[in-house]
């Protein structure tokens, strides 16, 4: 069919729709509806799962997130300074984006009940990006933050609460009760990770090594590319046990994704919702399409009688039905960009996520796509029904 033919049965299409728009019209509002739900449930399930993936990195690092250590089997470990030293070298060595020292400790601040030995995690800057450590009050470290004469701290809600939730910008001190006392300024609060946690704290590594206190054996975690992390965990090994003979070196993937994707079986599931929400419109369309094909049994015959093809037949009443599920489609989809950037649903689906992330592209795609589709199935047995008549039969109707 040439282009002038493929406009010219659009615009038929087009104007037939017009003119059995009373017929149709509730089997578009099934259709904008069904594509609205599809697309909604499409929508709501990215981000569910995204909400989910942001917990699980926050918890163990983001895809792909490789943790290195050492230890020997009499349970001595290496000299922290020697260590700290070969981790970095060898993040520069492999041009590692992000990594970060990561090590729990305990710090005694002073607190108005008197020295608290804190729960603090002693990391680098980059630990906040590959954490998504998110932030409710002031900001995470910077790089100035390492060279300050007093350290620099950030503490969890619950900490921040028992000081009496002073303002973040006016710079709040601690101190560090041990040998001497150490003055800590406050630079920003993190969101408690889950109702009753108790107060804790970062310290930046730099930071934490001027202290003079207690080294505790370090270890590395390092953001790398999903595809380079098994070749890299297996060479960082043999470097580091080249480097310390004797000391038994770990090398693996510690993020939640280290053994496939979790969220097959969530993908399954709102894929299979919104196919059986699909085939609900379909089947009212269909309905429609056929009554309004049998009342139209008598045109048919007469424009097959002015030399109308069996093509321009077909394609003419197919693209009736898809020309109005596509332009339902579009009036589904924004229904559900609506419902789906309401405040009240975003809090309730994704009220964890530290990044909320934009409307899929692909939802409203695939709501555009089964639209046009449901159009093409539901008009294509009344086509095949129109194309059957004969003429003859078709004009005595």
């Amino acid at each position: 069919m040439s282009l002038s033919g493929i406009v010219g049965t659009l615009v038929e299409a087009w104007a037939e729709l017009r003119i059995q728009k009373t017929r149709i019209l509730l089997a578009l509002i099934g259709v904008a509806l069904s594509v609205a739900a599809l697309t909604t449930v499409v929508g709501l399930g990215n981000m569910v799962r995204e909400s989910i993936a942001q917990g699980n990195e926050a918890e163990s690092g983001r895809p792909a997130t490789l943790s290195v250590s050492m230890y020997s089997m009499d349970g001595s470990t290496p000299d922290p300074a020697l260590a700290t030293a070969a981790y970095r070298e060898m993040t520069e060595r492999y041009a590692v984006e992000y990594s970060s020292m990561v090590y729990s400790t305990t710090v005694p601040f002073q607190l108005s009940n008197g020295v608290t030995q804190t729960q603090a995690t002693v990391v680098d800057a980059d630990y906040e990006v590959m954490r998504r450590v998110p932030m409710v009050q002031g900001t995470w470290f910077t790089a100035a933050d390492a060279q300050r004469l007093a350290p620099a701290v950030v503490i969890n809600e619950a900490f921040h609460a028992s000081l009496g939730s002073p303002d973040v910008s006016s710079h709040p001190m601690l101190t560090i009760s041990q040998d001497q006392e150490i003055s800590a300024v406050v630079v920003g609060v993190s969101r408690d990770r889950y109702d009753g946690e108790y107060p804790q704290a970062f310290m930046l590594s730099e930071a934490y090594d001027r202290l003079g206190m207690e080294a505790a054996s370090p270890s590395m975690e390092l953001w790398v590319p999903e595809e380079l992390s098994d070749s890299l965990a297996a060479v960082i090994s043999a470097d580091l046990t080249a480097q310390f003979p004797g000391m038994q070196v770990d090398a693996y993937r510690s993020d939640y994704a280290a053994f496939g994707d979790p969220f097959g079986g969530l993908q399954w599931a709102v894929g299979g919702i919104a196919g059986m929400v699909m085939l609900l419109g379909a089947v009212g369309l269909l309905n429609i399409s056929m009554v309004t094909v049998k009342y139209r049994v008598r045109e048919i015959g007469i424009r097959r009688s002015f030399g109308a093809t069996s093509g321009r037949i077909f394609f003419g009443v197919m693209l009736e039905s898809v020309v109005a599920t596509f332009v339902a489609g579009v009036l589904g989809v924004m229904a559900a960009v609506a419902v789906v950037k309401l405040p009240v649903v975003q809090q309730a689906v994704a009220s964890g996520l530290t990044e909320l992330p934009p409307f899929p592209l692909e939802a409203a795609l695939i709501g555009l796509g089964a639209a046009t589709a449901v159009g093409a199935l539901a008009g294509l047995i009344p086509a095949w029904v129109a194309v059957r008549v004969k003429v003859i039969d078709a004009i005595r109707y």
